[in-house]
């Protein structure tokens, strides 16, 4: 990049990793020297909550206040009941309008964690673009937007591009996706003078077509920014585990096992990790990515309290590093281990281990489960489990026995 940023919301950006592509970069730097930005990024409502697949976009709305700008979190209400087709290889399921609604609720109590809402000028809105999707006469939005976008441009689309040369099928619901994404964002920008629109590098053609709509119909300057396809050194995906999605609400995953992600992170995403999800100092950022052996595991401690911190509060990340330190350490239980409720109806006459080891989260299948019996990591109060049809009756849950499922997966199961 030759273009060296002066506004801080786009230095930030540049010097923590965050910064992919930008559709005019000293524009949008001589925009944002001039006062306050309202900037969005969207989110389909598809869950109760959103995963750390999601976390690079929350940070840069966070990252965006911190800045003096000003937040819009778009709820897809509206293009939920559709689906995005990036980044799928099929189509998504299709939801009612009762469980996106209940989604949207769940989901911003992630949001809450990380950026002030109120009526100022740089406080943060959540705005669902149901509100104008839904009032839409679908003859008229083909006549008025329709002849603004070209079958040619569309199916060149990398979402569309990817489902047609593997024969995947794919629908005209899914094709009226980006239509409607680029819909938003005129609409936002009228509405509540939105200039910018943020999201992952799978998005770029899709914002493109927001900003093309937007000048054509309104006349209207605005720009797009995209950040870098996100994977652990290793090649994988950010965001899933072993046993599953890593989400960001306590309800749907413990502070502890949010915790344990981060500290098992490898040696070469430290540096890189902190830089994108804590609000450390950037020196301090590369000195902790550099160390290695023995120091490197305190600096995977540093970043799983700062990361915990900031989503589920600082007596969360300290609770989660002493039951980390009880558990590995000391050989002990730990009283903050995620914990699997059973009454005496659920165990009846018996409860296999397997399934003690699949309905408390630490695998994500029975097959999962005799898996990690076979290679002799599963354990019963840290005593290894070589049956894979073990029974446990009521007698042995009154226990409150530790389970695990590795050296680094435990939970407690309690009688209730």
């Amino acid at each position: 990049m030759t273009y060296k940023p002066k506004s801080e919301f786009l230095t930030v950006m540049v010097e923590r990793g965050f910064l992919q592509d930008c559709t005019d970069l000293e524009g949008l730097d001589t925009r944002l020297l001039k006062g306050p930005l309202r900037a969005y990024i969207g989110f389909d409502a598809t869950a109760t909550s959103l995963h750390i697949g999601s976390l690079i976009q929350i940070m840069m709305l966070r990252w965006l206040q911190k800045t003096g700008n000003a937040p819009v979190v778009l709820m897809g209400g509206g293009t939920s009941k559709v689906g995005d087709p990036s980044g799928k290889d099929e189509s998504r399921q299709l939801i009612s309008t009762e469980t996106i609604d209940a989604n949207i609720t769940g989901i911003r109590k992630v949001f809450d964690k990380y950026i002030d809402f109120g009526n100022g000028d740089t406080d943060a809105i959540m705005v669902n673009n149901s509100d104008w999707l839904d009032k839409l006469n679908y003859v008229d939005f083909l006549r008025d937007y329709g002849k603004h976008f070209t079958i040619n441009r569309m199916i060149a689309m990398e979402s569309v591009k990817l489902r047609l040369d593997r024969e995947q099928p794919l629908t005209f619901l899914e094709f009226n996706y980006m239509l409607l994404q680029a819909y938003d964002f005129m609409e936002l920008n009228k509405i509540y003078n939105v200039g910018l629109q943020m999201g992952g590098s799978d998005q770029w053609g899709n914002i493109v077509n927001g900003i093309d709509l937007t000048r054509r119909i309104s006349q209207n300057q605005v720009f797009g920014i995209t950040t870098p396809l996100l994977t652990k050194a290793d090649g994988s995906k950010m965001g899933k585990s072993a046993s599953g999605a890593i989400w960001l609400n306590e309800d749907k995953l413990s502070s502890y096992d949010f915790w344990q992600f981060w500290r098992n992170t490898l040696d070469a995403d430290v540096g890189k990790f902190l830089a994108l999800f804590t609000e450390m100092p950037m020196e301090e950022c590369n000195r902790l990515g550099a160390l290695e052996g023995a120091e490197i595991n305190q600096a995977k401690i540093t970043l799983a309290n700062a990361v915990t911190a900031l989503c589920h509060g600082n007596d969360a990340a300290i609770a989660a590093e002493a039951t980390a330190r009880e558990v590995f350490e000391k050989g002990g239980v730990g009283d903050d281990l995620p914990t699997l409720e059973l009454s005496a109806t659920d165990i009846g006459d018996g409860i296999s281990f397997t399934q003690l080891l699949v309905r408390s989260g630490l695998v994500s299948s029975g097959k999962d489960a005799k898996r990690a019996i076979a290679g002799g990591g599963a354990r019963l109060n840290d005593v290894m489990v070589n049956d894979a049809g073990m029974m446990l009756t009521t007698k042995d849950i009154a226990a409150t026995p530790k389970i695990s499922s590795s050296k680094k997966r435990h939970a407690l199961v309690k009688l209730v």
